[in-house]
């Protein structure tokens, strides 16, 4: 197995990086990546290419177009096209040229604005979306029916996995494109330097959202890796597994444990005029729970590893 050859789209990102050192640390050597100027997998000439000349064995997509409320709801067209394009090349590239097992990488966004909480994976589908993030939503919901239909047409081992809000090191901190948690990193880091007042939060702190630190997720697909196949799935009228935490807090909760982390002194104020989004997202993850897996790094540890981690490397 340690001597598969393994393509894994994405390595430069958050979550990219971690199943790639995840793979590294248990022995794997034969691991494929090219940077997106090597590789624009948008281009399907350029993909398809690539997967005949190189015929990876194994292929993980952690590669995306992705961002907060802010970038998701401003770059609808981007965030639809690309994100489509990348995986429909991959998936299509890797069923042509043989791929033995494929993991798509989605995000818990998928499930409806007002799913019943916590999300099982049988809530796809059964209502609307949240509007700020449905372009991202719709272009990974694509890439899950992509990997189920080319296993009932084809037979092809490929299947998804839905992961729960990311963070990590190598996360985006950029406050105009980021997710909420790395946002609060930096917002917090700065006003402490600043020795400001207050940090103002979007929105009214009372959604929940429940978070992963990336090294788990890394972990939870080396896993799966080796424990599952499509027809796992499939044949049990599954298109995804979740994976995640199955614990959340409030948003004005997150924001407390990141001032407490980082020890700025001032004041949170709560921009009610600002977008929520989603009430709350939580996952069900009984199913992973019950193949063996479960998250080891608590909240306040890994908001810690992240913030070292931030401290050494942004600038």
């Amino acid at each position: 197995m340690k001597d598969k050859k393994i393509y894994i789209a994405g390595h430069r990102g958050m979550v990219g990086s971690a199943i790639k050192r995840k793979f590294e640390a248990e022995g794997f050597s034969n691991l494929i990546t090219k940077d997106f100027s090597e590789l624009n997998l948008i281009d399907q000439q350029k993909t398809e290419s690539f997967f005949e000349n190189e015929k990876p064995e194994i292929v993980i997509i952690a590669a995306a177009k992705v961002g907060g409320i802010l970038a998701n709801n401003k770059y609808r067209a981007e965030f639809i096209y690309d994100n489509i394009m990348i995986e429909a090349n991959i998936i299509n590239s890797a069923y042509r040229h043989g791929t033995e097992k494929l993991i798509f990488l989605g995000s818990s966004c998928i499930y409806p604005k007002l799913a019943g909480q916590p999300m099982r994976e049988e809530a796809l589908l059964t209502g609307p979306l949240e509007y700020t993030n449905e372009p991202y939503a719709i272009a990974k919901i694509a890439g899950i029916k992509l990997c189920e239909s080319y296993y009932k047409q084809y037979g092809s081992n490929f299947f998804s996995v839905m992961p729960t809000n990311l963070y990590g090191p190598n996360d985006n901190f950029d406050l105009e494109t980021s997710h909420v948690l790395p946002a609060l990193i930096r917002k917090f880091h700065e006003a402490k330097i600043n020795q400001d007042e207050e940090v103002v939060v979007w929105g009214s702190g009372k959604p929940k959202r429940e978070f992963l630190f990336v090294d788990d997720l890394a972990d939870a697909i080396y896993y799966l890796t080796g424990k599952i196949n499509a027809s796992d799935l499939y044949d049990n009228n599954l298109t995804h597994i979740n994976i995640g935490t199955g614990v959340d807090l409030s948003i004005a909760e997150l924001a407390l444990l990141i001032k407490d982390v980082i020890g700025f002194d001032g004041e949170i104020r709560y921009d009610s005029e600002k977008p929520d989004g989603t009430p709350r997202k939580l996952m069900d993850v009984s199913r992973l729970e019950g193949l063996g897996w479960k998250y080891s790094t608590d909240l306040k540890e890994g908001i810690t590893k992240t913030y070292n981690w931030f401290l050494k490397n942004y600038k």
